[in-house]
């Protein structure tokens, strides 16, 4: 049975746990920065600084970034340095192995946002302890209906082509990182 969403607005899918191991790292790296501003002020600070900046945008794009966002007119997969919007008339089908995969006719795309936990799928192959039912297999699966919930109700008026983007701001951010860090190892 297909339930028709209630709400036109859109809806967002991501791993609560890469988000919390992501705001340690971060907080971590802030405390590193916050020393490194109020002590080395010189090119080896500088050259620290920005190797620590390096990690906290890697930690970013790799735990922060990875979304799966549902709305009526498209479907929009953040990849950790790409953005692909898939309109929903594209979309024939979605499944999960180890993340989310999107079919669109001969392409698939692959969702790191939605991913299922080791565990899980071990708990699941041997039939021990029953898996509990906010378990990553019962999450992505809940994303999975949704997807084809969302394919069902907006499929005829969606239109458009797939568009692919690269992460354009994480990845000068980085380049400009590693510039500056490059600089300050060869004039130190």
């Amino acid at each position: 049975m297909r339930v028709k969403s209630k709400s036109p607005e859109s809806e967002h899918y991501l791993s609560a746990s890469n988000r919390i191991t992501g705001v340690v790292i971060m907080v971590i790296g802030l405390i590193g920065l916050l020393d490194i501003v109020l002590e080395w002020r010189t090119l080896s600070g500088l050259l620290v600084a920005c190797i620590i900046g390096l990690l906290m945008v890697l930690t970013y794009v790799g735990l922060f970034r990875p979304t799966v966002t549902l709305s009526p007119e498209h479907l929009v997969l953040r990849n950790h340095v790409r953005d692909h919007v898939i309109p929903w008339s594209k979309v024939t089908g979605a499944d999960v192995t180890d993340t989310l995969r999107v079919h669109a006719g001969d392409n698939r795309f692959r969702a790191p946002g939605v991913q299922l936990v080791m565990r899980d799928l071990r708990k699941q192959r041997v039939g021990g302890r029953k898996l509990s039912a906010d378990s990553s297999i019962s999450r992505a699966d809940f994303v999975v209906d949704r997807i084809e919930t969302h394919m069902a109700q907006y499929g005829e008026q969606s239109e458009g082509q797939v568009v692919t983007r690269w992460a354009r701001p994480e990845l000068i951010i980085a380049g400009a990182l590693a510039v500056v860090a490059l600089l300050a190892a060869v004039l130190r």
